[in-house]
């Protein structure tokens, strides 16, 4: 039997007859690329019956075992043609940014914005915190209207009076005229009833000139003060001290500075505002200013020269008040409590009246001071609950009983002034003779025996040796009995017994209210 042919040779056969037959093909192969990326694999769709084989899947490369001298390729059946690939070319990245650089520009920038955004929140409410702190320390009134225009500065001075930057609300930009400002209109309606209107007592007259009421600088008033030193100092209470100062233009003011962190200090702070700026009377103390700076709280004031009427009652080494002064200053104090309890609406509580709380000046005229617990009351709160108020001595004793002061605590608190103007003697203390009771307790009974008898050396002050107008001090005697009666609602008001002082009306006219007032 003949021997098999050798499979290798019809391949040969059949690969030359096709290099013969077909030409090879021409591939443009661009000279950066690699042949193999360009041609696929390829299956011959012969069969192995005609004698043709399938070569296994590889990549067409020039290699030097399958290439003949002539430069052909390895076989390739004539009815196939082959794949060409062409790999499409690669997107092209932005030139020197990475995928990381990008990610890392995108979150830089949310970090960047959140930061912006973090910053803005936190300067708007500190803008608004700040707002808010200031709001509640200025006046509820515009400049002209504070203290019912009473203060205004020579323009020739203002360059000295840099203001703070806690302007007064309204008008937005200090006056600009060197003259007084025409009287304002009160913030409060002023009452219109024909018998509260004393010749003392002017509606708002004009304001003095070369007074400038406002806003001061710290500095500024620390220079005015000689730096707050000891040689300025006037007194001093529980929430602050009190300075004597002179500004620029020859001025004497009064600086009550308050105890920085005190909360009692920042409520009196505030009363001081919202009730001295509404209301002007020439035996009212004057507020001229004031100072925000940090937690300094500053209240400027007229300077009353002549101490105050405890000193000159009291004081050590002191002579004795002559009675013209003890009554004038009685007659004066009166009116201007009168002005607050019944002048305005809502009224205005003291809650402190003492003979400390009283100024003189050298002609011995009286002015109200220290508004610090003051309060103002609508009509129809006739009572004000309180925590600890007043002092002891001049409070009315239905304020230990509820806790309460009204405008008629006021009266029982004058009606204690007009004893020690009387007497002479403190309202409490063991170097009295009364060591046991108040002068109050003391006075009560002497008070009535010495109208009835008509002898007053019972209750006068032996200092004045008997050297007093009689018709003056039946008045004072019945306005002081009258004030200090236990049940409030017994009290006359301030208006009846400043003109009981005066001589308006008679002293009949303090007889014992059997209908209920405001009080218990």
């Amino acid at each position: 039997m003949p021997s098999a042919p050798s499979p290798a040779a019809p391949v040969a056969s059949r690969g030359d007859d096709l290099v013969e037959t077909l030409p090879p093909p021409t591939i443009a192969v661009p000279p950066s690329l690699p042949f193999s990326a360009l041609v696929g694999d390829y299956s011959p769709s012969e069969s192995p019956s005609d004698g043709g084989f399938t070569p296994s899947d590889r990549e067409l490369s020039p290699s030097p075992s399958e290439s003949h001298s002539d430069g052909g390729f390895s076989p390739i059946s004539p009815s196939d043609t082959p794949k060409v690939l062409l790999s499409p070319a690669p997107t092209p990245s932005p030139v020197g940014v990475s995928t990381g650089a990008v990610v890392g520009i995108v979150i830089g920038g949310v970090a960047v914005l959140v930061l912006v955004v973090l910053t803005l929140i936190y300067f708007l409410y500190k803008k608004k915190r700040r707002r808010d702190d200031e709001a509640p320390l200025a006046p509820k009134e515009n400049k002209n209207e504070m203290l019912g225009g009473q203060q205004q500065q020579n323009e020739s001075q203002m360059s000295d009076h840099e203001k703070t930057s806690l302007p007064l609300p309204e008008p937005p930009t200090p006056p600009q005229q060197p003259h007084p400002p025409t009287t304002p209109r009160p913030f409060m309606s002023s009452s219109s009833s024909s018998d509260l209107n004393y010749s003392d007592h002017p509606a708002l007259p004009p304001p003095p000139p070369g007074i400038y009421q406002g806003t001061f600088g710290y500095e500024e008033l620390a220079r005015a003060t000689n730096g707050f030193s000891e040689a300025n100092l006037l007194g001093q209470g529980g929430f602050g001290y009190v300075f004597k100062g002179v500004l620029p233009n020859g001025k004497e003011i009064a600086v009550k500075m308050l105890k920085a962190g005190s909360a009692q200090g920042e409520r009196e702070f505030q009363a001081e505002i919202d009730i001295i700026s509404r209301v002007h009377h020439r035996h009212l103390v004057a507020l001229v200013g004031y100072c925000v700076a940090g937690a300094q709280r500053l209240l400027v004031y007229e300077f009353v020269p002549n101490n105050t009427l405890e000193f000159h009652l009291h004081g050590k080494g002191q002579p004795p008040m002559e009675w013209s002064s003890r009554f004038k200053v009685a007659v004066g104090s009166a009116k201007g409590l009168s002005y607050l309890h019944e002048n305005w609406n809502p009224k205005i509580i003291h809650r402190d009246i003492k003979a400390a709380n009283i100024l003189i000046d050298f002609s011995f005229e009286a002015k109200v001071a220290d508004f610090g617990l003051a309060k103002i009351v609508p009509d129809t709160n006739t009572h004000v609950s309180t925590r600890v108020m007043g002092t002891f001595g001049y409070l009315a004793p239905e304020y230990a009983a509820s806790g309460k002061l009204t405008e008629k605590s006021d009266v029982y608190s004058f009606g204690v002034i007009l004893l020690e103007l009387i007497t002479g003697r403190r309202p409490c203390g063991a170097n009295n003779a009364y060591a046991d009771d108040s002068l109050v307790d003391w006075a009560r009974p002497l008070l009535d025996q010495a109208s009835e008898e008509n002898n007053f050396e019972i209750v006068a002050d032996t200092k004045l040796n008997s050297e007093y107008d009689r018709e003056e001090m039946a008045r004072m005697v019945a306005c002081a009995a009258a004030s200090v009666r236990h049940l409030a609602r017994q009290r006359p008001s301030m208006d009846q017994v400043a003109r009981v002082l005066d001589g308006s009306i008679s002293s009949s006219e303090l007889k014992e209210e059997t209908r209920p007032a405001s009080g218990t």
